[in-house]
């Protein structure tokens, strides 16, 4: 696994203060991006055991509510593993602290991830230029849903997933997106 930082105190990407993992690999490539410089799956630092530290001490903070992974995509295939193998650690030394994750993928499609036993709250779906709102709460388009993972994995038809706040909830309808549409290619 390999990332390209590790922001601290950070108030944007979850409840609370938050220390966030910035991985590298994406492969969703959405247009306009905030972060295309993480797509790369090569790019970047690789993570080691400094790192690793380095979140730890933030960690330890009692005012540091958990940690985001975000990036690229955390769950890139170059990241999988290594991001699984890291929130087992945190969900054992920081029991008390919540752990979110931003990925372009649906719920629907990961829902029965081994990794989704560590996440409490999930940020799915790429990000649709065509559906922006500065005003949405840890999400950059009205696609994306902000899910509560373990309140949805606890019923009995985990499909239907449980949103951690509701933007859009009861009256968003997609906007259609054009085929072939991608960061990488206009």
């Amino acid at each position: 696994m390999r990332y390209h930082n590790i922001t601290k105190d950070d108030m944007r990407n979850g409840d609370g203060l938050r220390v966030v993992l910035w991985v590298a690999g994406c492969g969703h490539c959405c247009k306009n991006c905030h972060n295309p410089v993480t797509w790369d799956p090569d790019g970047g630092l690789a993570f080691d055991d400094a790192a690793k530290e380095e979140i730890f001490e933030q960690l330890e903070k009692s005012y540091i509510s958990g940690i985001t992974f975000s990036g690229g995509d955390p769950l890139h295939p170059a990241n999988s593993a290594g991001v699984r193998k890291l929130m087992e650690e945190i969900r054992e030394k920081f029991p008390g602290k919540t752990i979110w994750l931003y990925t372009g993928d649906s719920w629907e499609d990961i829902l029965n991830y081994p990794v989704m036993k560590y996440v409490d709250v999930l940020v799915d779906g790429e990000f649709h230029e065509e559906e922006k709102d500065v005003k949405l709460r840890w999400k950059g388009s009205a696609n994306q849903r902000v899910i509560d993972v373990q309140k949805s994995l606890a019923q009995a038809d985990p499909h239907k997933p449980v949103l951690h706040c509701g933007d859009y909830a009861e009256s968003y309808e997609p906007v259609e997106k054009p085929e072939h549409v991608c960061g990488c290619c206009d």
